[in-house]
This record gives structure tokens, C-alpha cells and sequence, in this order.
């Protein structure tokens, strides 16, 4: 039996959301290998990036939730152990090996496996396969000699996409994420920013479950470890977390685990009806917590691409802070900077910093900090705010850190 709405305030919805994310109370005294794959599992995914203005996006998001930690041990976890495999879903993202059996069966669907919503890209992902097999089984023998980057595919000529497919610079390119989506080559390595591809069937342990879910199995799966990586989330949130756009029928996944108590109703104060969201049947326990000694604030930098602030919509719902990714803004349109790392707070954004790593001279520049008008301006959150910038420059192997003068005036006597 289904039980009536929950209603909960904003701030124990924004905390629990942040709990869920790993990134409230202490940190873990030692940065294991069990601690990362931790936040893995409980995340879901952490976000790919490599891009390294200060460092990639995936080393901060692990560095803010499980301290510092070296980053061979993440290379040890995907390349050696494999306890951790690159996939797309559909962005580019580290995922649980335990958890194949889930992507293994939208692999083995696929592009059915996108849904309606995704409806264009299935078309033109069989289109294209149907046009280039030859193109496949060339690359597929390839591969049988050994692993290949990008780059050293035989046929890899960067050719001009068409507008609105997916942004691939060649027919190579595009045919590998196919091949990865369906299964049948994975990302086996990393070189410098280039990915390092290989066959499956040679790279997956043998203790890998290939089982195929049917796929209201999958929905039921997948639904609940978004819900439960986001705390509280719509329908919306739930497909764009995860597993993007591939939900067989959500609405009815959802009906289901509402009707047998898995998942709840909340209602958030001042939301009205007009969100319509629901929280797992385990976190119920920790919401109605928030407003305890349980929830223990902390002070984290995160990077662009993290999990708490994937979606611009969402963050700016339950947050109150627009956030834009401004790297990919002309220069002259960006506000904030190029590489924009906001400042949480508790359950707050209360600002972010434009931050430069300058590895030559081992000195992370902060070009610029930046608060929110309502950002409290006491010494101990600016003293927690410097502490938490030496903590990062160290991690990124920086000796000293250096602010302009552009940082806000109730911070400044703690900061520079």
C-alpha cells in the first residue's frame, strides 16, 4: 500500500541532497579505494572530463568527497583492477563493473534501447550502421591486433558532421561510440587526453555478469538509483540523471514503486503542486534527520561537472544559483571566469572561485572569488573558505596560493 505525500521544507530536501552526494559531514579519514567506489555506487556515475585548466572535473569531484587521494589509485581502479569502467549514459562517465549487467542490457538493445525522447538519434545511430558495416568490421580487425587511439585507426579522417547529430569529428569517432554503446569495444586505457580503445570481449574480467534485463527490470533499477542518488527528484530529474534518455516508460516504473511503498511523495513548502517529487522509502528516515545534529555541514569546491550541479535547472530549483559552464561562453560573455568552481557551503552555494593552476611555478592563481548576495560574510565561513583553497592548491601539488584583488570585501582579510 501506497502512504499519503510527505511534505518536507526546502533546506531538508537541499541537505539531503547534498548528504546523498557524499559531501556533508566529515571526511573519510583515509581516501581508500572503498571510499571512491562508495561514491560511485552511491552516485551512480561521476561525470569524465580530462580537460585540465586547474585539473579534470572527475579528480575534484572524488578529491571534495573522499579528501585527497592519489590519482593512480583511480587508474589502478579502472585499468588494472576494473572494479570501475568508462561508459556513456550518454555523457561520458565512470560507472560501477558490478553494475554491467544494467548497461550490458541496454547494450544489447541497442540504439532500440534509446527512448522516444532520444527517438532522432535512434534513427540516424541505425542509419549510419546500416551505411558503414564495412566500416566496422574494418575497425573491428583492427582492434583484434590490439588496442588503438582515435588516432590511429586506419580510415581516421576528421570529416564535417552534419547539424544536429551528435558532435563527432569523423565517421571513425562516431562509429566507436556506437560500437561502445552497443557493447562491443569499451575505452581499456588513457593516454595523455586520449582515450585508449579495445575490444570488450578481451578487456571485461571474467567475473563480469553478462545478464540481459528485460526492460521494465532496468527502468525499476535505474529509477531507484536516481531517486536515491539525488535525494528528492522529479520524473524530468530522474531521466536526465540517470541513465539518460533511456527509459523503456518511466511514468509507469514510477507508478509501480509508488503503489508498493518503494519510492514517496514529497511535497516541498512553497513548491505548491508544481513539482511533482518523490524520495526512496530507505532515505525517508534521513530527511526527516536534516533538522538534527545528524546533518554536519561542510565546506566543498566543486568543479564544473558535478554530479550536485548537472543540471542547470535543478540547481537553480533547490539551490537558488545559476549556474552556466562559461568555458563554453566567448570570452566576452562570461561573467565569472573560464573555469568556474562554485563553493558549497552546507546545503548553500554561497559563491565560486575562477581558479589557475600555473604548474611551472607550482602556484594555484585564484583570478577571481565571487559571493552571492545572501552569502554570509562572518570570518569563520571565510577562514573555512581559505582552508578549504590551501586544502585544493596542496592536493593539486601547488606550494603557494595567490589571489588578485578580486575577491569580495568580508572575506578579503581572510583570503589574501
Amino acid at each position: 500500500m501506497s502512504r499519503g505525500p510527505l511534505t518536507a521544507s526546502l533546506e531538508s530536501v537541499r541537505r539531503l541532497a547534498v548528504a546523498k552526494q557524499h559531501l556533508a559531514g566529515k571526511l573519510p579519514a583515509r581516501a581508500t579505494a572503498k571510499a571512491m567506489l562508495s561514491v560511485v555506487r552511491d552516485l551512480a556515475y561521476v561525470q569524465w572530463d580530462p580537460v585540465t585548466v586547474v585539473a579534470p572535473s572527475h579528480l575534484i569531484s572524488f578529491w571534495c568527497r573522499v579528501g585527497d587521494f592519489q590519482p593512480s589509485e583511480l587508474d589502478r581502479l579502472l585499468w588494472e583492477e576494473k572494479t570501475l569502467f568508462l561508459h556513456w549514459t550518454p555523457i561520458a562517465s565512470i560507472v560501477l563493473t558490478e553494475d554491467y549487467p544494467l548497461y550490458y542490457s541496454l547494450m544489447r538493445r541497442y540504439p532500440e534501447s534509446l527512448s522516444r525522447s532520444w527517438a532522432n538519434h535512434r534513427t540516424r545511430a541505425k542509419k549510419f550502421l546500416a551505411e558503414h558495416s564495412e566500416l566496422r568490421r574494418k575497425m573491428l580487425n583492427e582492434l583484434r591486433k590490439g588496442p588503438r587511439q582515435l588516432s590511429q585507426f586506419e580510415d581516421h579522417t576528421r570529416t564535417r558532421r552534419n547539424e544536429g547529430e551528435w558532435s563527432f569529428g569523423s565517421d571513425v569517432s562516431l562509429m566507436l561510440f556506437h560500437l561502445l554503446m552497443s557493447g562491443t569495444v569499451m575505452v581499456v586505457g588513457h593516454q595523455g587526453n586520449q582515450n585508449l580503445w579495445g575490444l570488450s570481449e578481451r578487456f571485461l574480467p571474467d567475473w563480469v555478469e553478462k545478464k540481459e534485463l528485460p526492460d521494465e527490470d532496468v527502468d525499476r533499477a535505474a529509477a531507484q538509483r536516481a531517486i536515491r542518488a539525488l535525494g528528492t527528484a522529479t520524473p524530468t530529474e530522474i531521466n536526465y540523471h540517470f541513465v539518460r534518455g533511456r527509459y523503456h516508460n518511466l511514468r509507469a516504473t514510477l507508478a509501480r514503486l509508488l503503489k508498493e511503498s518503494t519510492i514517496h511523495r514529497v511535497h516541498v513548502e512553497g513548491f505548491g503542486n508544481r513539482d511533482e517529487r518523490y524520495i526512496h522509502d530507505q532515505d525517508v528516515p534521513l530527511l526527516e534527520s536534516m533538522g538534527t545534529a545528524a546533518w554536519q555541514p561542510r565546506m566543498s569546491l566543486l568543479p564544473p561537472f558535478d554530479n550536485l550541479i548537472y543540471s542547470q535547472a535543478r540547481t537553480k530549483r533547490l539551490f537558488g544559483f545559476d549556474y552556466v559552464r562559461e568555458q563554453f561562453l566567448p570570452k566576452e560573455k562570461r561573467r565569472f571566469g573560464t573555469h568556474v568552481l562554485p563553493i558549497l557551503w552546507g546545503d548553500q552555494l554561497i559563491g565560486r572561485i575562477d581558479p589557475r593552476l600555473d604548474k611551472g611555478r607550482a602556484e594555484l592563481v585564484i583570478n577571481a572569488v565571487h559571493a552571492e548576495p545572501d552569502a554570509p560574510g562572518d570570518r569563520e565561513v571565510a577562514a573555512k573558505i581559505g582552508e578549504t583553497i590551501a586544502r585544493f592548491a596542496a592536493f593539486l601539488g601547488a606550494s603557494q596560493v595567490t589571489y588578485t584583488s578580486r575577491v569580495p570585501g568580508a572575506w578579503k582579510s581572510s583570503l589574501c
